[in-house]
């Protein structure tokens, strides 16, 4: 099977790369793949003949957003639609990474893939949304699956921020304890994706994150826990690290979808994280840890 990317080069494309050596997989980001370029990614299409494209590329810079918001929508949505038109017109099937920014986050429990999303309070998430909702529109071999706190091989992520932080120059770290999550691996969501791509006959949105939940509090104190990093961390609320785009309380999704089509369930975050924080590939500034 033959599976082009889009995002190549980002945190997720990397590892997809990397995780799915049974398959044949064809990287591309700019400048040869500009979804913005309807045309041009069309005739990409054409001259690689994918089975599948896995459309990672996004502007995932959630602050940005808010300021850019034209970039943030020719990415996430104009980019997309061209995305999901080209592949309908060529028999290809599409599989769309979005986020759990497309809630609102203020539920009292998980999100299931039968809740409805509304883009939530971001431009980041509206403009993932209205990406999701081209994807049902113009592409309706589609399947869209949504990560969220996700963490991977070289970064940017949680992870390395907090490796950063704890150089041992802080008596204490500040760090939020009132947002709750699925901190995901990259190498989880890649396995998941195989399983996905070997089943041709799924449609629709999967969420696509780690079992179990934490705070970004928890998250930290487990990174540091597992490097044997001797860091104290002082829980503090959202209100006292005010940022341009809000985040929001409530990022947990349930993984219903799976549940439904028996396909396996994710790792539980603690487990993922242990296996990235003690793999050989595991990074950071450059040098094995």
């Amino acid at each position: 099977m033959k599976v082009l990317l889009t995002g190549g080069k980002g945190m997720l494309g990397r590892t997809l790369v990397n995780e799915l050596t049974d398959f044949e997989v064809i990287p591309t980001d700019l400048p040869e793949a500009d979804i913005t370029d309807a045309a041009a990614f069309d005739a990409l299409l054409k001259r690689e003949k994918p089975d599948v494209v896995i459309h990672c590329a996004a502007m995932t810079a959630v602050d940005k957003c808010e300021t850019e918001i034209d970039l943030a929508y020719k990415l996430n949505a104009f980019g997309t639609a061209n995305v999901a038109a080209a592949c309908h017109r060529n028999n290809i099937r599409l599989i769309a990474i979005s986020t759990d920014y497309v809630f609102e986050g203020n539920s009292d429990r998980p999100y299931n893939e039968f809740d409805i999303a509304n883009g939530g309070n971001t431009i980041y998430g509206k403009s993932k949304f209205a990406g999701e909702e081209a994807v049902r529109r113009h592409c309706p071999d589609h399947v869209i699956c949504r990560i969220s706190w996700l963490y991977g091989q070289g970064g940017p992520s949680f992870v390395h921020s907090m490796l950063k932080l704890a150089d041992g120059t802080r008596p204490e770290l500040k760090v939020v304890a009132d947002q709750i999550g699925n901190p995901t691996s990259t190498t989880a969501v890649a396995r998941q994706l195989r399983h996905i791509l070997k089943h041709r006959e799924l449609v629709g949105t999967f969420h696509t994150t780690c079992e179990g939940e934490a705070s970004w509090a928890d998250f930290a104190a487990e990174i540091f826990r597992l490097l044997g990093i001797e860091q104290k961390i002082v829980p503090c609320t959202t209100a006292e690290f005010p940022r341009p785009a809000p985040r929001p309380a409530n990022s947990r999704l349930d993984k219903m979808m799976y549940r439904l089509t028996g396909l396996p369930p994710m790792p539980h975050w603690k487990d993922a994280l242990k296996e990235f924080l003690t793999s050989p590939y595991f990074l950071f500034g450059g040098k094995r840890k």
